[in-house]
This record gives C-alpha cells, sequence and structure tokens, in this order.
C-alpha cells in the first residue's frame, strides 16, 4: 500500500510523476480549483473585514471524496500543483477542503516534469507560501468586486447579458484608443528617390538612397520638390565622398517569457494566444513518445524571467560546443536585469533536455505541437549561443550639392543566426559589398527611380502587440494575457481580421460607458499601480487586506453614482419608422449580441426582428441614396450605400458628405479635420464648428 500521496493540479501529469515515483507514492490530480467564490453572489463580506466565502465548486464533490479516502491511508501528503500564485492558492485549498491540518503536509514544486526535478523536489519540501497565496486571493477577490459590481450596469445601460473585468476593460480601451488615433490619422505626402549609378569594372549596379543635403537630411514632400530636385541633379558629376568599413554586432535574444513566447507564435506560427498556451501546457504535462513514454518536453509556461538554472546552462554549453564549435558558444550571457515587473521565481521557457532536438521527435508530435516545440527549442538554443557578426559598408555620393547614401552588410559570422532569426527578422540588404569603390571614385548615371508615399497611420493591435503593450505597461500577468484576450473577442466587443483587432460597436458602447462611468477601473497606470501592489502581497511588504479595502469603497462609490446617472439617461427602445410586415407595430431599435438590431415591440407575440441600418444624414457620392452604418461579419464597423450590392461605396471612416474640390470624392471626418477618401489626392480641410 502507498505510503505517500503527491497530489497534482492536471490529470495529464499523475502518469509521468507516478512513473517516476514508485509504488510508495500514489499520485491523483484536484482538476484545478476544488474551492471558489459563489458565482450567485458577491462572496465578499464586505462589512466584515472583506472575508471571503469559499465554497466546493461543482462537479468537485466525487473527486475531493477520492481524495479523502487516500488521505486516511497516506502517512504524508505532497501538495504539488503549479509553481505559481494560482498552483500555491490551489494548494491552500486543497489543505483546507481535505481537512489536513492532523497530517503531514508539504509543499513541492519543480519547474519541470523530468524524473531529477520530481525527486528534487521532495527533498526540498517547504510550507504553503502564504504570501503567494494571498496575493491569488486579492487579485481574485478584486476581479470578482470589478466583474459583479459593474456587469449589472452594463445589462442595464445595453439590455443585454455583458460583463466587465479589472484587465479586460482596459485592453478593450487601449484596442479603442487606437482605433481613435486611426480615423484621426491623417495621411502626408512623401516621395523616395533613388539612383542607379554604374561602376567601372563592376556588372552589378549600384542603388543609392536620397539623403537630403551634405549638411542636413532632406525628405522630399510633393511633386514639385521633386521635380526641382532632379531639374537641380541633371548633368551632375557624381562621386563617392566618403566610404566607411565596420562590424555591426547582432545580439542573441533572450530565451522565452510567456509573453515573447505568445508574440513569437502568434507571428511565425499565426497561433493566437490561447491556441499557444493549450499547446504549452501540453508540452509541459507531457506528449507520449515511442519508447519513452509520457515526458514533459519543456519547462513551467507561465513566467516573465529569463534565469535559466546552471544546469540548463551547462547542458546547452555541451551541445553547442559538440554540434557547432566552441565558437559558437556564448560566452557571456545576456540575460535581462530582473528587477521591476518580472517575477524571478522560476525560469525562462525552455526544452527540458536540449539533446531532445526537433527532429527527432517530428515522427511522435503532431504538427502544431511540434512547430511550437521547435520555435521554443530554436529560441532556447540561439539565446546560450555567440551574437552574429556582419561586415557593413557605408558609401556617401555627392553631386551638385546633393547627397545620395548606400548601405550594405553581408553575414561574417552567423552565430546563433544558424539556429533561429525570429519573424520580424530584418530584410537583406539590396546591395551587396563592393571592393572597388572607394574614395574619390567616379560613377556614371544610368537612371533615378521615383515613387509617390503616404505615411501611415498607427497599426492595428493584434494579439501579439496586444501583449507586447500589456506587458511594457504592467498589466496583468503571463496567466491573464490569453484570457483577456479571449474573453473580448467571446462578448464579441472586439473582432479580429486578418490578425488585427478591430473595436465592434458592442464593444464602444461598453468602452464609452466604462470611461465615463468608471474612468480610473479602465485608467492605464492605475491599473499598473495595482499589479504593483499586488506584487508587494506576493513579496510580503503588504497586506492584502490593505489592498482589497482600499480598493472596494471608491468602486462602491462609484457604481452608486452611475446606478444614479443611468437612471436618468435611461430611454425607452426608440421607435422607427419601419412597420413590422407581421403585425402592423413601429418597430424598435434594440440591442444584441452582434450589436443594434430592429425588433417588434409586440415580443413576445411577435418576434419578428430585422437588421438595422442606421443612416447617418448622408447621401452616398455615387449614386445619391443613404449612407448607413454596416459591420464585417466579424463586426467592424463600416460606412456604405444602402443600395449595396447594386452600388459599391464604402468607407471605414465616417462621411462628412461634403466633396472633395479637388477630385470630386468623399470627404471623411478624421479627428478635427475633413481629409479626401483618396489617399493620394491629399487634400485636407479643418472642420468647421456647428
Amino acid at each position: 500500500m502507498a505510503k505517500y500521496l503527491v497530489i497534482v493540479e492536471s490529470p495529464a501529469k499523475v502518469k509521468t510523476i507516478k512513473k517516476f515515483l514508485g509504488a510508495n507514492y500514489e499520485v491523483m490530480a484536484s482538476n484545478g480549483h476544488v474551492r471558489d467564490l459563489p458565482k450567485s453572489q458577491l462572496g465578499i463580506d464586505v462589512d466584515h473585514d472583506y472575508e471571503p466565502k469559499y465554497i466546493t465548486i461543482r462537479g468537485k464533490g466525487d473527486i475531493l471524496a477520492a481524495l479523502r479516502r487516500e488521505v486516511k491511508k497516506a502517512d504524508k501528503i505532497y501538495l504539488a500543483t503549479d509553481p505559481d500564485r494560482e498552483g500555491e492558492a490551489i494548494s491552500w485549498h486543497l489543505y483546507a477542503a481535505l481537512k489536513l491540518e492532523d497530517k503531514k503536509v508539504y509543499r513541492i514544486t519543480f519547474n519541470e516534469i523530468t524524473k531529477n526535478a520530481v525527486k528534487e523536489s521532495l527533498k526540498n519540501p517547504r510550507e504553503i507560501d502564504m504570501d503567494l497565496v494571498d496575493a491569488q486571493q486579492a487579485r481574485r477577490m478584486l476581479d470578482r468586486m470589478v466583474g459583479y459590481r459593474i456587469s449589472p450596469l452594463l445589462w442595464a445601460k445595453v439590455k443585454r447579458g455583458l460583463s466587465a473585468g479589472r484587465v479586460q476593460s482596459v485592453a478593450l480601451r487601449l484596442i479603442g484608443d487606437r482605433e481613435d488615433e486611426i480615423n484621426a490619422f491623417i495621411p502626408e505626402e512623401y516621395w523616395n528617390l533613388e539612383a542607379n549609378f554604374r561602376i567601372p569594372g563592376e556588372k552589378k549596379p549600384l542603388k543609392a538612397k536620397f539623403y537630403g543635403t551634405k549638411d542636413e537630411k532632406k525628405t522630399i514632400t510633393n511633386k514639385e520638390e521633386m521635380d526641382r530636385i532632379l531639374k537641380e541633379l541633371e548633368g551632375a558629376a557624381f562621386l563617392v565622398e566618403d566610404v566607411k568599413n565596420g562590424e555591426r554586432i547582432r545580439k542573441q535574444p533572450l530565451p522565452f517569457t510567456t509573453s515573447t513566447m505568445q508574440q513569437e507564435a502568434s507571428k511565425a506560427l499565426n497561433f493566437s494566444t490561447q491556441k499557444t498556451m493549450r499547446l504549452a501546457q501540453q508540452l509541459y504535462e507531457g506528449v507520449e513518445i515511442k519508447g519513452q513514454g509520457t515526458v514533459g518536453l519543456i519547462s513551467y509556461l507561465r513566467t516573465d524571467s529569463t534565469r535559466i538554472s546552471d544546469e540548463a546552462q551547462a547542458a546547452a554549453a555541451g551541445f553547442i560546443k559538440e554540434h557547432y564549435g566552441n565558437d559558437f558558444l556564448l560566452k557571456q550571457d545576456n540575460a535581462k536585469n530582473t528587477k521591476g515587473k518580472i517575477q524571478d521565481a522560476h525560469e525562462a521557457i525552455r526544452p527540458t533536455d536540449i539533446n531532445r532536438v526537433p527532429s527527432d521527435l517530428k515522427e511522435a508530435l503532431p504538427r502544431d505541437l511540434f512547430r511550437l516545440y521547435q520555435l521554443i527549442w530554436k529560441r532556447f538554443t540561439a539565446s546560450r549561443m555567440a551574437p552574429a557578426v556582419y561586415a557593413t559598408t557605408s558609401v556617401k555620393i555627392e553631386g551638385n550639392g546633393y547627397r545620395f547614401h548606400v548601405s550594405a552588410s553581408k553575414i561574417k559570422f552567423e552565430g546563433f543566426m544558424s539556429v533561429y532569426t525570429d519573424a520580424d527578422e530584418e530584410k537583406a540588404e539590396p546591395n551587396t559589398l563592393l571592393k572597388s569603390v572607394d574614395k574619390d571614385t567616379k560613377l556614371i548615371l544610368e537612371d533615378f527611380d521615383y515613387s509617390q508615399h503616404f505615411t501611415q497611420p498607427p497599426a492595428h493591435y493584434t494579439e501579439a502587440s496586444l501583449v507586447r503593450t500589456l506587458e511594457e505597461m504592467g498589466i496583468g500577468r503571463p496567466s491573464t494575457y490569453a484570457p483577456t484576450i479571449t474573453t473580448i473577442l467571446a462578448r464579441r466587443y472586439v473582432a479580429k481580421e486578418n490578425k488585427n483587432l478591430f473595436i465592434t460597436e458592442l464593444g464602444e458602447v461598453v468602452n464609452n460607458m466604462m470611461k465615463e462611468a468608471f474612468p480610473t477601473i479602465v485608467d492605464v497606470n492605475f491599473t499598473a499601480n495595482l499589479e504593483s501592489l499586488l506584487d508587494k502581497v506576493e513579496e510580503g511588504t503588504v497586506n492584502w487586506k490593505v489592498v482589497v479595502e482600499n480598493f472596494y469603497p471608491d468602486l462602491d462609490l462609484a457604481v452608486k453614482d452611475a446606478e444614479k446617472q443611468l437612471e436618468n439617461v435611461e430611454i425607452a427602445d426608440e421607435e422607427t419608422d419601419v412597420v413590422c410586415e407581421k403585425c402592423g407595430r413601429n418597430m424598435v431599435i434594440k440591442y444584441g449580441p452582434h450589436g443594434k438590431f430592429l425588433g417588434c415591440p409586440g415580443f413576445p407575440d411577435c418576434r419578428n426582428t430585422k437588421p438595422y441600418l442606421e443612416k447617418i444624414g448622408v447621401a452616398c457620392p455615387k449614386c445619391g441614396k443613404d449612407v448607413v452604418v454596416r459591420k464585417t461579419k466579424k463586426g467592424r464597423r463600416y460606412y456604405g450605400c444602402e443600395n449595396i450590392p447594386d452600388c459599391d461605396f464604402m468607407v471605414w471612416q465616417r462621411p462628412s458628405g461634403k466633396l472633395c474640390p479637388k477630385c470630386g470624392n468623399a470627404l471623411l471626418e478624421r479627428g478635427n479635420k475633413l481629409s479626401c477618401a483618396d489617399d493620394q489626392c491629399g487634400y485636407v480641410e479643418m472642420k468647421k464648428d456647428k
């Protein structure tokens, strides 16, 4: 009979760990949390020291009963849940739910599911870390307070079951603010000029970019300026004024954190954050490999540290020396400073065994699991390798007072790039190094290439760039990024098209209400400061109840004020002139999960509904019919003719109803200006106050 009981979170780990420990150990899973705040109420006694009310999660009774039976038999119980705040809290809840006060109970953690790591953890047991538990409790209660106090207001305002969240509302605001920036952006014209030179004795021409004059860099802003410069360069003699040869070092990347793994998997593999975390969880918990059984392939996946253990460092060094040579070995670690927001509890994400190369696992792993493992393996291996070295040449060319520049480079030493280049890898320079070019070389002009361009608005957020922004601003933590993005997509506050995130009409309604009624909750700095306080709770320097009791009264006051304001502004369904063909009543505007629609006021006797086409009081510049607000299939808003598909007019920004005096296209509202829908026209005028 087993003397010792080990309790883990996931059933996927049970078989692997059991194999490591032998017959004296029974290994069982809690299947995540066993206790939580009740769903039917706030579950926090705000009048009595903010005591949380924990209840057994529905469906966990059988699991707890089975665990209690094994607890009675065991001499020692090891709580082996995940090595983070959430895992620590699960161990604490298990301790309470299983009534382990009179048992020998130990908390153990391992950063990877390998035989050595698991056995080493048993040699170094500890008590439950209540600072970690309290940090998780505080986060859970803050999130519960925001969700359970504000969501009913959204329901009342938007007339549908919506929700607010402490981190999700800030993420929604970031996306909304970016949309506002894009809509207000006015493109500015500029021109590129390149000169193609022939060099005596060289077959390949030399392409040089216009820089400006000898004294200053210059941007060509219109066709007239371009024509003037080309005229002044007619018949000019071009000389090489200066040639500089040098080296450029490209540092190896840092190993993956949760955030950088999500970003790179999005860019390189086109994975959503949710998919990346699901696959990484499988790689961590263990994958069945022929001849080896279930094997944990990567270290723990929720981390914002770039630290690597001494054992992993030594194994990587040995692998790189053997397969690439001593020159490719990193001589000095470039690990990121771990002060500030970074929690250094465990390592960066890495393979559990660097000798388990991706090519050996290709047949054993499903395609997407293999691709993510390969990305992690390559990134970690590259992080232990020497920097890449480029040989560079910079050439300055002058003609009639104007200067052109040439930059060229080639790899001199591949270093880490022999293993890995990231998805944003810089493009190769178009020029190769030209040995025959030196100072005072005379160049023969073949021709000029010139082209018109317009500045581009800020890019829409993608999942990758939103994760990067949340991390840089200190909002959320590794475990929150994927569920936050998943939630705002599932609520249809945000739509995703070609990787880009767009706020929907429904998202705008919720975002505007949150900014108006709860400006503090959606304030980026406030949310980041709250995260910092939670970190201090984890460090043991701030009491968790102090954080909660300082937060709730202000939230309560804001909710009560908003309830009064909402009562004052709440209006009945707006009646339209559209007649219900089933019962003859005038249909009204209602809100649903996808935004506005027309519904019969005779509901439930008459259930007739229709799409709502909101007229904006502007005539279509192509056919004269009304311009209406429309949405793509995924919820992104645009403006189009009501006569679609017979008329193809559509724009992303709101039409003003005025036409461009230069080209006749529609003038669009962009911030406090009106600009032509045709960017190449470039016409802009200030809005006039109504």
